[in-house]
């Protein structure tokens, strides 16, 4: 099965698309915003994302764990969207202005380069 996977790659010349200018921003919230997260998404027409509804975790700067468990109930979601370089500031803008408004929620957002995808 993989050998013919193999020929039917080289058969149609399969290459990786290469765009230039793409990044991937990955935010990391309180449930607690979630619908503003989501309004962010609608406002800046982001259609493309992966959402993971229940993430663990705590912020370096301070802030409470966030496990779902008896001593720490709250949990974090978090999303991973690719975006071309134009859109970054506005979404970075966005998450800082919710984490001045929230500072008990907490959001964060890191970007990386996309060097190649398909």
């Amino acid at each position: 099965m993989l050998n013919a996977t193999f020929q039917l790659a080289r058969k149609i010349d399969i290459q990786p698309i290469t765009r230039m200018n793409m990044k991937a921003v990955f935010i990391t919230y309180n449930q607690a915003l979630t619908d503003r997260v989501n309004f962010l998404f609608e406002q800046l027409r982001i259609k493309g994302f992966t959402q993971f509804p229940l993430t663990y975790g705590r912020g370096t700067n301070g802030g409470e764990p966030r496990m779902g468990s008896h001593a720490w109930p709250e949990m974090n979601s978090s999303i991973l969207t690719m975006v071309e370089d134009e859109m970054v500031p506005l979404i970075l803008k966005y998450v800082e202005k919710l984490d001045n408004v929230n500072k008990e929620n907490g959001i964060r957002a890191f970007v990386w380069n996309i060097e190649q995808m398909y």
